[in-house]
């Protein structure tokens, strides 16, 4: 049985009303955080920069001030550098696979610069945490957002099938 599906674009005329949100330096803490959620072992970016050596330099608190520093000098510019726009990407076979004659074999890596990374993973928390805050995001949207729990989808799914 087909359904219609449809779209309530009344979520989008509610935007026009709502304040522009300056936007605030970085804190040290963000990078402290973010830096502290990133795995030692996995392969260094186009920097050759392991993870485990930038936890080592921003442990410096004047090392970490000047990563903060391009990371705030970028949005006050309007500028990414070039060297974050460089990119890799490396095929490797998958293992264990009958025949590799398919391209459902093989996965892709991509290598981005690793302080790249490291400021964006800064950005997208902080433009996380502003989307939740402003209610920009439904309270089903739960796939890949901190602070929902399975929890909350148990709750969310409960919800929904009491409904039907």
């Amino acid at each position: 049985m087909a359904q219609d599906y449809y779209i309530n674009f009344d979520a989008l005329n509610k935007v026009s009303n709502k304040h522009p949100t300056e936007w605030v330096s970085f804190l040290r803490e963000e990078f402290i955080s973010a830096i502290a959620k990133c795995n030692n072992s996995l392969t260094p970016g186009l920097d050759k920069i392991f993870w485990k050596h930038l936890k080592y330099i921003v442990k410096d608190k004047s090392c970490l001030g000047k990563v903060i520093n391009i990371a705030n000098a970028c949005f006050e510019l309007g500028h990414w550098p070039s060297h974050f726009k460089i990119s890799t990407s490396i095929i490797i076979p998958k293992p264990n696979k009958e025949s590799y004659n398919s391209l459902k074999a093989f996965r892709s890596i991509i290598l981005l610069n690793t302080l790249d990374k490291l400021i964006e993973k800064v950005i997208g928390g902080r433009l996380q945490f502003q989307l939740i805050l402003d209610n920009f995001i439904s309270l089903s949207q739960l796939g890949g957002l901190k602070q929902r729990s399975t929890t909350d989808t148990r709750v969310a799914l409960t919800h929904f099938i009491c409904l039907r």
